[in-house]
């Protein structure tokens, strides 16, 4: 399904939240120690870098569509959902395997999420507002 061109950026920036959660769990199922150490350092700077700046793009434009939309169970969910990332990365300097597993595991359901439920909604929601324009 084609994106509407307002998300299309932010959907590009799922593929590469997704390629992360591979390369995690890749070096947590090798059990080696240095993979996984290198492992945690990507994702540090990955959040930094990419999903710090997409989380804020996303509350600045599209939590304020859902919510004006009455769309509070969406709006919630991605609120946890970045909170939580948000505290898994703040460990992932000193993450263990585990740490490591639950902070892509995380990010891989958020992507999901956004995806299959809330770009959706926003999609719809910007569909409308551009038909009664």
């Amino acid at each position: 399904m084609k994106r509407h061109e307002s998300l299309q950026e932010l959907s590009r920036e799922h593929y590469q939240a997704l390629k992360l959660v591979l390369v995690v769990r890749r070096a947590v199922d090798s059990g080696d120690l240095l993979r996984i150490g290198e492992a945690a350092a990507a994702c540090v700077a990955a959040f930094a870098a990419e999903l710090e700046p997409h989380f804020q793009v996303e509350e600045r434009d599209l939590l304020p569509q859902l919510e004006a939309a009455g769309e509070a169970a969406l709006l919630q969910r991605t609120r946890d959902d970045h909170g939580e990332l948000r505290r898994l990365a703040a460990v992932l300097p000193f993450a263990d395997a585990a740490s490591l597993q639950r902070f892509a595991d995380c990010l891989n359901a958020h992507v999901r999420f956004e995806e299959r439920e809330m770009f959706p909604a926003v999609e719809r929601i910007r569909t409308a507002g551009e038909a009664v324009r």
